[in-house]
Parts: C-alpha cells; structure tokens; sequence
C-alpha cells in the first residue's frame, strides 16, 4: 500500500501575457518596425530594414523561450519516507531532489523580513525550490513544507 501524501505541490511560473497578446504585441512590433524600415529605405539606409528584421526576430525568440519555460513544472512531495522535488515538462521528468524525511530540513534565507530563497538540506547538501514564487507565497509555501514534514514525520513514530 502507498505511504498517504503530506503534500503534492506544483509549483507554476506565472506568465502574464497570454498567446493572444503575444500575437497583438508581434503585430504592433512588426508594424512599428515595417514603418521605420520604410523611412530609411526611403533616406537610403539600405542595412537598416535588415537589422529591424533581426529586431523583431530576436523579441519573437525570446517570447518563445519564455513560453517553453512557462510549461516547466516543479513538484514537491513529501510522504512519511521521502521527500522528492522533480522538474517536469509535458516531454520529460527529471528528479532533483530526495531525502528522507526523517533527516530532511527546511532552510528558510531571509533579508530584510523578505523570505529570499527556500532551501531543503540534508548532510551538506541543498537543492533551492519553490524559485519561481513571489517572497510572500515563498513564505508561504515554506510553512506548509515544514508542517507538512512535521506531520510526515509524526507518522513514522
């Protein structure tokens, strides 16, 4: 029988632009840099076009990278023996972190009362999740790691 799950956390970056605005904003850029590419063809700066056309290229480029990254899922588990911390995409899984629970222990790092980085560390060594969140729901998350360790742990005993 499966040890019962503490928690099973998917950890999500957030995007703020959706494909539709994706594409509203690549018109506007393409707009915008087919009319200036007129102006300097139409002054004789013939090279000019070439590089806005490199221009919108690399702003496409970089939203495509964004959107791939946006489909990266962290999950975190904790059972009464283990926790695991895996990186998923709809391709592949990749595990990055297990421990048992019963040695495994939350690093919180704050600055200035701002939780700045959530660690989970064990015998020397720390694996960082939970990076994709905002300070206030990284704080957040961390309480209901190390509750859930907690009562993970009160089972074994």
């Amino acid at each position: 029988m499966p040890s019962p799950l503490y928690m099973d956390a998917e950890i999500r970056p957030n995007r703020s632009l959706s494909e539709r605005g994706f594409v509203i904003l690549i018109t506007v850029v393409t707009l915008a840099n087919c009319a200036s590419a007129a102006v300097f063809l139409a002054l004789g700066a013939t090279f000019v076009p070439i590089f806005l056309g490199f221009d919108v290229l690399a702003v496409i480029v970089a939203f495509l990278v964004s959107f791939s990254a946006a489909k990266r899922i962290e999950r975190v588990q904790v059972t009464a023996s283990e926790v695991r911390v895996t990186h998923e995409t709809p391709k592949w899984t990749r595990l990055v972190w297990e421990s048992p629970t019963a040695f495994t222990r939350v690093h919180v790092e704050k600055e200035d009362e701002r939780t700045v980085a959530l660690k989970l560390a064990l015998s020397g060594r720390e694996a960082e999740v939970a990076a994709a969140l905002s300070p206030r729901e990284r704080a957040d998350f961390a309480k209901a790691l190390e509750r859930a360790i907690w009562q993970a742990r009160r089972e074994r005993s």
